[in-house]
């Protein structure tokens, strides 16, 4: 995708209504994902910032703000704004975490009726939008592992690793038992991304996962499945592709190389 149009999307995804809007024209994984990572960023930008004021967020609650006014008016996810209150409030995390997967179990119908709001608007934080992200990471691994597969290339996986008793800072979804050529590159891993390949997101990836791999393994290719910017300045020995990977063939790699 080029950047002009990304930024464009991006910048359009202010509320989870905005997704509507562009469904049809743009895959829902690119959507669902780029709308995650931009609410992901804003959290941690504003996390202390809210943290800070939620002792009058408590008191505004008792006074009648719902957890869904609360959000809006400090611009926080709502299970998030949701676990500040209810913390504040005495609430441990894991017993609020608890309440979040079964707000039947909160003793107020009143209190049980705000986090069940909370969970329907919140596409990023609430139990269905970490299945969600759970289920595209597996979708990824699966194309993954059939585009491999299909051309007889052979290759172990974090489980194959840990089960062979082989011990690795880190390991990619995929470290092919022989190198193979991709358009002219030698490439010894192959990693599976679910999430859009952003300059952020690239860049924040190469640092934890992918430099790391080519000093461990040489280099390798990772795969953003839902999308990613045309123009990423690659670190060396790293290389990057789309879903469209699915129609190219990796080819013997010269013993000299």
């Amino acid at each position: 995708m080029e950047y002009a149009e990304y930024k464009e999307l991006y910048n359009s995804l202010r509320t989870p209504e905005d997704l509507e809007k562009h469904r049809g024209r743009y895959d829902d994984r690119l959507l669902d994902s780029l709308y995650t990572q931009k609410t992901s960023r804003e959290v941690k930008k504003r996390f202390y910032i809210v943290k800070q004021n939620t002792p009058r967020m408590l008191k505004e609650w008792r006074k009648g703000k719902t957890i869904m006014d609360l959000s809006t008016k400090y611009k926080f996810p709502p299970i998030l704004t949701a676990m500040f209150i209810f913390q504040e409030d005495g609430t441990s995390k894991k017993d609020f975490w608890a309440s979040i997967n079964d707000p039947d179990s909160l003793e107020s119908p009143e209190v049980a009726d705000e986090i069940r709001d909370a969970i329907k608007y919140d596409i990023v934080y609430s139990p269905a939008a970490n299945d969600r992200q759970r289920e595209r990471g597996i979708w990824g691994e699966d194309l993954a592992h059939q585009w491999l597969d299909g051309q007889g290339i052979t290759y172990r996986t974090e489980n194959d690793l840990r089960e062979g008793g082989e011990e690795f800072t880190k390991t990619p979804d995929c470290l092919l038992d022989r190198p193979m050529m991709y358009k002219g590159h030698k490439i010894c891993w192959v990693e599976s991304k679910a999430s859009f390949g952003d300059n952020t997101e690239f860049k924040y990836n190469s640092r934890k996962q992918l430099i790391p791999y080519t000093k461990l393994f040489g280099p390798g290719l990772v795969v953003y499945w839902v999308g990613c910017l045309d123009d990423l300045e690659c670190p060396e020995d790293v290389y990057v592709s789309d879903i469209s990977v699915l129609d190219e063939k990796l080819e013997e790699c010269p013993e000299e190389l």
